[in-house]
């Protein structure tokens, strides 16, 4: 059945890009499902192939697809390489990129603080669940991270059964459906407070990076945020342009 675009001055790859996402976004086409072909989908839509792969390369630009030479397009999941190298930029000073592995120590269900309501867009009051967890690179403490999401929209995370894999953005993708599309982070210097003397096992006082993130799907609904202290003696962040 031809799909109907709504009036609109945006150019037409970008309103059948608009079109598709919006699709992916509604579930009919879930994380690891191909997307018709381009022809079916121009069909569809009304347009030229070449529109639509206009529509679909923008698509997969934003990381939303993924564009398989000979097999077609997938939509993308959040595999623990993906989320590597899109999501984790600590590497040590000698240029080695690795995953890391992560220690938790924290998971429970609380009251959201100010800061966190803010940054969730959550009503006052609203709970949380928070995990505080340690990551290691090389078998050595490199942060200290917390990182909160709605207790309504991830319920009973708290009490997963299974231990918590290192890649939580895949597990908010398969356990809950949340797909997390982009990131925005501020980062600040700091000195380590004996929370982290205890857990990176650096000296109090010890220059420290801050990274606050806030995660969100593909809607631009804020979906997680994350606070981790980032030992900077062997350690820099990487943020490739």
């Amino acid at each position: 059945m031809d799909q109907q675009l709504k009036p609109s001055y945006h150019p037409l790859y970008q309103q059948i890009k608009d079109a598709l996402l919006a699709r992916i976004v509604s579930g009919e086409w879930p994380p690891g499902t191909y997307i018709p072909s381009e022809s079916a989908l121009a069909k569809e839509y009304g347009a030229s192939v070449g529109t639509l792969r206009k529509a679909l390369d923008a698509l997969a630009s934003d990381q939303v697809v993924l564009r398989l030479q000979g097999k077609g397009t997938v939509v993308a999941t959040h595999d623990s390489d993906r989320s590597l190298f899109q999501f984790f930029h600590l590497v040590r000073r000698d240029g080695t990129r690795s995953l890391p592995v992560s220690r938790v120590l924290i998971r429970e269900r609380r009251m959201a603080t100010a800061t966190e309501t803010e940054a969730l867009g959550l009503e006052e009051g609203a709970a949380v669940v928070h995990i505080r967890r340690i990551r290691e690179l090389e078998d050595e403490p490199a942060l200290l991270e917390d990182l909160v999401v709605s207790a309504d929209r991830f319920k009973h995370l708290e009490e997963e059964p299974t231990t918590l894999p290192n890649t939580l953005y895949q597990l908010y993708q398969q356990r809950f459906n949340q797909s997390v599309a982009h990131a925005e982070e501020r980062l600040f210097a700091v000195a380590a407070s004996e929370e982290e003397q205890r857990h990176l096992g650096v000296p109090k006082g010890t220059p420290l990076l801050e990274i606050r993130r806030i995660a969100r799907n593909l809607q631009g609904i804020p979906l997680e945020f994350r606070v981790s202290r980032c030992e900077t003696q062997k350690h820099y962040y990487l943020n490739e342009l």
